[in-house]
């Protein structure tokens, strides 16, 4: 309930940012009794595209901590806590960038992830779980990977994309409802129940499409960073960590929000793998194993 509550406010609060955003830039409405205003049109659905996509990201990180209800580690009170900092330190030097927040949430799962507006203020994450039921290079290599997720800009790329594929949904969804009223329905004033309905059908077959984009390009970078884990804590390390989660029964996925960044995602067959964004662990496991990128 609180994750449900967390996340209608969220929405709510990027909704009215955008809104005061779009009267400051003067953006006059796009549907008026000519029909549509393509310029309007467009810087509407780029404000609200781009711009939801990285208010998102802007705020990933207290998300993130809200949404597991992560702690971060300040001030190491176990040696398990320095490992942890010591280790990611260590790897983010190698990588190049700054010292991420490290974060542990309490939770049998075993699951990790990194979030962040930018490669030098990001976070990393690990489940309790993770630490309980993995070796220590085990471990090491997973902290690898999101490090490497962090270092090559994953976040930042990922809101890139959710921004274009939103704002082509939101600008061609009601190009289609305006042709559908006009041409379809010959409604030459204003716009009839038409344009409302085809749009709203546009945008959410549009919107499954673009999903199936945006996931595509998730897979991918989970190859990336694996092969980034693997240059941190060596490929045997990275293999046997990704072997480790593959024999984890049952994994708890993380809230749908956090799902991309984490170490591994719910299992699925069929055209649902086309949604799924991590892709399935045996093939990942290969692509390590020969030293290639399985598309």
């Amino acid at each position: 309930m609180k994750r449900i509550a967390l996340f209608l406010a969220t929405n709510l609060a990027i909704v009215f940012v955008l809104s005061i955003t779009m009267r400051l830039l003067g953006v006059e409405p796009y549907l008026n009794e000519q029909g549509l205003n393509l310029t309007s049109l467009l810087i509407f659905a780029a404000v609200m595209g781009f711009g939801g996509s990285f208010i998102s990201l802007a705020m990933s990180k207290w998300m993130a901590k809200k949404s597991v209800g992560a702690q971060v580690i300040t001030d190491p009170r176990t040696q398990e806590e320095l490992w942890l900092v010591q280790t990611v330190a260590r790897q983010a030097q190698a990588a190049g960038i700054k010292m991420p927040e490290v974060a542990i949430w309490d939770s049998p799962e075993v699951n990790a992830f990194a979030t962040g507006m930018t490669k030098n203020s990001s976070l990393v994450a690990v489940s309790t779980g993770l630490l309980r039921n993995m070796t220590r290079e085990e471990a090491e290599a997973v902290l690898g990977h999101e490090i490497a997720h962090a270092a090559n800009g994953d976040m930042v790329t990922m809101a890139l994309i959710q921004g274009v594929v939103n704002t082509f949904v939101m600008f061609l969804s009601r190009v289609i409802g305006h042709t559908v009223d006009r041409v379809v329905f010959k409604n030459e004033h204003g716009h009839g129940p038409a344009f409302f309905v085809t749009m709203i059908v546009a945008e959410l077959i549009l919107g499954v499409l673009a999903s199936i984009i945006v996931m595509w390009f998730s897979r991918q970078r989970e190859f990336r960073a694996d092969r980034g884990g693997a240059s941190l804590a060596g490929r045997k390390a990275m293999i046997n960590a990704l072997k480790r989660l593959q024999a984890v029964h049952d994994p708890q996925p993380l809230p749908e929000k956090m799902a991309a960044f984490g170490i591994s995602g719910a299992k699925s067959g069929g055209i649902k793998r086309l949604f799924m964004t991590h892709p399935p662990l045996e093939e990942r496991i290969a692509a390590l194993e020969a030293n290639v990128e399985i598309r």
